[in-house]
C-alpha cells in the first residue's frame, strides 16, 4: 500500500539556525540515538522540539510505569490514532519489553486481548476508555486506583497524552513509516 507524500518535511539540516542545531544534537546524542519522525518535523519550532523531547524522554524513559505497561499504552494510542509510523517504531519495543505478541495483534485487529495479569489489564483499559471516552467512569477510576495506585495512574494519563501529541503530529503531517512498509500494519478502519 502507498502512503501520501508527507505534508511538512523536516527541515534541512544544512539551513539549520542555532537554536535548531542546539536541540538536534541534544536529541540525537541522547537515548534516541537519532531524529526523526515527529520530533524531526517539530524542529521547525525548536522551542517546541525541546521542550516535547523533554517530556517524551521522562514518559519514554523515567516514570513509574514498567516498560511492558507503557508500551502498551503507547500501542493502544497508536491503533486508537492509527498512526503507522508509532505502531512500527513500538511494536518491537514492545515485544522486547515483554508485551505478548498474542495482546499486541488482538489491539491490531481491534479486539479485546487476554491480559496475563491485571496490571496490563488496567492499562488497557485506562488508555481506551480516555481516547474514546475521554474520561474515566467512577468505576474504572477506582479500580484503576487500586490496581495501579495513584503515582502510576499521573504517569500513565501523561504518557497517554505526550503519545496523543506524537500520533498526531505524525497523521496530521501524513509521517510515513520508516524504511519499505509493503503494506499497513493498522487495519484501515483506524480504531
Amino acid at each position: 500500500m502507498s502512503f501520501p507524500p508527507q505534508r511538512l518535511n523536516a527541515p534541512d539540516p544544512a539551513t539549520y539556525n542555532a537554536r535548531q542545531q542546539e536541540i538536534h544534537n541534544e536529541i540525537a546524542s541522547g537515548p534516541r540515538g537519532g531524529v526523526r519522525g515527529p520530533l524531526a518535523v517539530w524542529l521547525h519550532r525548536p522551542d517546541l522540539a525541546a521542550k516535547a523531547q523533554d517530556l517524551g524522554k521522562y514518559c519514554r524513559y523515567d516514570t513509574t510505569l514498567d516498560p511492558v505497561l507503557s508500551e502498551l499504552a503507547i500501542m493502544v494510542t497508536g491503533k486508537v490514532f492509527g498512526s503507522e509510523y508509532e505502531w512500527q517504531i513500538h511494536k518491537g519495543h514492545a515485544l522486547k519489553a515483554g508485551l505478548g505478541a498474542d495482546v499486541i495483534e488482538a489491539i491490531r485487529v481491534g479486539q479485546t486481548p487476554a491480559f496475563p495479569n491485571r496490571e496490563q489489564e488496567m492499562v488497557y483499559k485506562v488508555a481506551l476508555a480516555a481516547h474514546t471516552e475521554r474520561r474515566l467512569g467512577d468505576a474504572l477510576y477506582a479500580e484503576a486506583r487500586e490496581v495501579l495506585g495513584d503515582l502510576r495512574l499521573v504517569d500513565l494519563v501523561g504518557m497517554i497524552g505526550y503519545y496523543t501529541l506524537i500520533s498526531l503530529t505524525i497523521n496530521i503531517f501524513d509521517i510515513p513509516p520508516m524504511g519499505d512498509a509493503p503494506e499497513r500494519d493498522l487495519p484501515d478502519d483506524k480504531a
